[in-house]
């Protein structure tokens, strides 16, 4: 996207962190947006932006530990702004595969195949992440393996519902009319080299 700030480009006219900021609050009490520049850009949708608490740029674990040790809340929704239409059931689904299996996180699946970075997690495993950064850790999957994490499954729906936007010619693509799109009540969320992508 040539360096762009991916959580402020215009998707139907609107910032892409407004799409999921739209969806994501129906389903947390409490938004959080990590953000590591624009921050005023940000502030201004009335949300608290948090910035990495780790030096350096850690990549998507960095910004959830932040919110972890940021959240007035047990537990912690991740969801990147890249992902303009997330399913709406994001955190019910991701709440009952993590209490089903009794453990501290659980990510989405679908066909398959893993979506990392939409993950819901205990915020008691903050000292864990920070533990894994120092010691040079970055994967998201390697994280969320190691905690071992439940997986819930949304096989049900469309195929490119965990679509994201890394091009122009992905905005294009979503503005077409036969696109899955955003709508009204879906799901925000972490950032590429620094653009914000995540709503907690």
């Amino acid at each position: 996207m040539g360096g762009a700030d991916k959580g402020l480009i215009l998707l139907h006219g609107r910032a892409l962190i407004e799409h999921v900021v739209t969806g994501l609050q129906h389903q947390v009490g409490r938004l959080l947006i990590n953000a590591n520049r624009n921050r005023e850009k940000y502030a201004v949708y009335g949300f608290p932006v948090i910035t990495d608490s780790v030096d350096g740029y850690c990549g998507p674990l960095a910004g959830m530990l932040s919110a972890m040790q940021s959240a007035s809340t047990p537990f912690l929704l991740c969801a990147p702004c890249d992902c303009p239409s997330p399913p709406p059931d994001l955190a019910t689904r991701l709440a009952a595969a993590l209490f089903r299996e009794r453990v501290d996180a659980s990510v989405a699946a679908h066909a398959g195949r893993l979506q990392p970075v939409f993950v819901l997690m205990r915020c008691s495993l903050a000292g864990r992440l920070r533990e894994f950064l120092i010691r040079g850790g970055r994967g998201v999957g390697e994280w969320l393996s190691a905690q071992r994490a439940a997986v819930a499954d949304f096989s049900d729906y469309p195929p490119d519902v965990f679509a994201n936007i890394n091009t122009k010619d992905d905005i294009r693509r979503f503005e077409r009319p036969s696109s899955v799109g955003p709508t009204d009540g879906r799901p925000v969320g972490h950032h590429d080299n620094g653009d914000p992508w995540r709503a907690y």
